[in-house]
């Protein structure tokens, strides 16, 4: 690992850089065939990254850029994070009664959007509609 290490400038490596791509290094000769980096590993090279920029954290620890930026831009499922975004709302059926108007709109994290205008008559299945928009990859 010091070998690696001493191909950067010293002044480019911080102890909680070291001690990533020391992790990287470790979990690297330890993983099985095409496994993928474990969570954890990622969320401290994102803190990193953010401190560091995405460009060093990923050429220091030998990440992919690409992989490492798009963790950054997307919103993590830590509490931290949590507490910006909306929580889960219910919509009682009363809202939509049939001769009432009713719009919901719905924006992903990685841009996609949905508007549901319902008008009177049958009302559709929030559930199933809203579980497709928020599981989809991209």
């Amino acid at each position: 690992m010091e070998a690696k290490l001493r191909l950067c400038a010293r002044s480019e490596i911080t102890p909680d850089i070291a001690d990533l791509c020391e992790q990287v290094v470790r979990w690297r000769q330890t993983r099985r065939h095409r496994e993928r980096m474990p969570e954890p590993l990622w969320a401290l090279a994102a803190s990193l990254a953010r401190q560091h920029t995405v460009a060093r954290i990923a050429r220091l620890a030998r990440l992919d850029y690409y992989t490492l930026k798009e963790r950054l831009d997307s919103p993590v499922d830590s509490p931290a994070n949590q507490e910006g975004r909306p929580a889960f709302v219910e919509l009682p059926v009363s809202l939509c009664a049939p001769s009432a108007e009713c719009i919901i709109e719905m924006e992903h994290p990685r841009g996609g959007r949905m508007r549901i205008q319902v008008k009177g008559g049958a009302t559709p299945d929030f559930a199933a509609l809203s579980h497709g928009f928020w599981s989809r990859e991209s």
